[in-house]
């Protein structure tokens, strides 16, 4: 009898990973509470995606599919930037990437997966979850109200934001990470070719307040993604309108200002507050949670939908394997071997805000290979133990730290 697969969203993760399972023979039915195409951040990809674009058979589409390619990333603070080449990189693997319209792209992976196979059913908002019996089951409702149960053999909550297992089950867990609100939104860039790398993203520190950060993601097509982050308590001062306040802490950056000085602010501006999220354990029996519906850390190194795909990939192998009857442990196979990267970035996040790595990355006298073992991280492969820099991630970076501040 064929086994059953239920995964909650049709995002990244919940593409991968249904596309991955529905090739090794089994029947998935992903359940979406959203139509796509539908709005979502997480637009900058890094290479490690690719690398589990391709394991599911979907790397074609995407290149077919004409988004802004991508090979590194700039960062800068008043006078100062710097710039890391992905293909420059420590680690083996695709170095290049794209920075893409998630509306898009995640309905380009979810037609994907729709052609291997995979049953998603649209409008389906999950609101109970029962593991108690011989097989999980999920209550649904759908667009008109109707509810309905679902049954199989394993359930994968890749809800993203949503955190649909969490919330039902009481999984949630406070993230250790100060609460940090993003404002952000899609407009028409207009921005001088000659003065801006379209390859590149932009992640600009602010010249006042180094724990704030803009990001500047340019598309194919003449727009971009632009967004802050910061405290909540740094918006205070500004407009309560979000477009007005976006725009008066843009004005505060000469060379960003510059940069933008013809966009047109054509869309609505959006905002989310306390993003980042955790829970008490990433599995349990008949389910395993997926991306951010696990465990989301902050934007800044764009490692959210790395670590969504990532995740897929992992829990995908691990499920098959038991569904083969073969021995498993989630935690050992699963949950840790996915928090070893989580916790790479980790390091590099507490480091961005506190500003020791921003130390590193804009000192004057960089060494190119040590470079190149942190460009493999911001290219995504933060599980690769054959790199210092994630072996022994938190000492080796703060070793590097003093190094570069005693050399001043």
């Amino acid at each position: 009898m064929t086994r059953k697969v239920l995964i909650i969203g049709a995002g990244p993760s919940g593409s991968i990973a249904g596309a991955l399972l529905q090739n090794k023979g089994y029947a998935v039915t992903i359940l979406e509470r959203l139509q796509f195409p539908r709005f979502s951040i997480g637009e900058s990809l890094l290479p490690q995606c690719m690398e589990f674009i391709q394991e599911a058979g979907m790397m074609e589409a995407v290149l077919e599919a004409g988004f802004q390619f991508k090979d590194g990333a700039d960062f800068v603070y008043q006078d100062r930037s710097t710039e890391f080449l992905f293909e420059k990189k420590f680690t083996a693997g695709i170095g290049t990437t794209f920075q893409v319209q998630r509306a898009r792209f995640d309905k380009l992976l979810a037609d994907e997966a729709v052609r291997m196979g995979v049953d998603i059913q649209w409008l389906m908002e999950v609101i109970a979850a029962d593991f108690s019996g011989n097989k999980p089951r999920l209550t649904v409702r759908n667009q008109h109200g109707e509810i309905s149960d679902y049954e199989a053999d394993f359930v994968l909550d890749a809800s993203g934001f949503g955190r649909i297992l969490p919330r039902l089950l009481d999984l949630e867990s406070p993230s250790g990470f100060p609460v940090r609100q993003a404002m952000f939104g899609h407009i028409e860039d207009r921005i001088n070719p000659r003065h801006f790398d379209r390859n590149k993203i932009r992640i600009t520190v602010h010249p006042h307040h180094r724990d704030v950060w803009f990001w500047l993601i340019p598309f194919s097509n003449g727009r971009s993604s632009i967004g802050v982050v910061a405290k909540p308590e740094f918006y205070a001062a500004y407009d309560n309108d979000y477009n007005n306040a976006l725009q008066d802490i843009i004005h505060e950056d000469p060379s960003l200002s510059e940069l933008l000085k013809n966009a047109v602010f054509d869309e609505k501006i959006n905002t989310i507050v306390g993003y980042s999220a955790n829970v008490k354990s990433l599995y349990g029996q008949g389910y395993a949670l997926l991306g951010n519906a696990g465990e989301f850390l902050d934007p800044v190194f764009s490692s959210g939908v790395t670590i969504a795909m990532k995740s897929a990939s992992l829990a995908a192998a691990v499920l098959n394997k038991q569904f083969k009857n073969e021995a498993v442990d989630w935690q050992q196979d699963y949950a840790d071997v996915l928090q070893r990267g989580v916790n790479t970035f980790r390091v590099y996040v507490d480091a961005w805000y506190d500003g020791r790595f921003q130390d590193v990355i804009f000192h004057d006298k960089q060494q190119p290979e040590i470079k190149a073992m942190i460009s493999s991280i911001l290219a995504g492969y933060a599980w690769d133990e054959n790199n210092p820099y994630v072996k022994n991630a938190r000492s080796r970076f703060n070793t590097l730290v003093e190094l570069c501040r005693n050399s001043d």
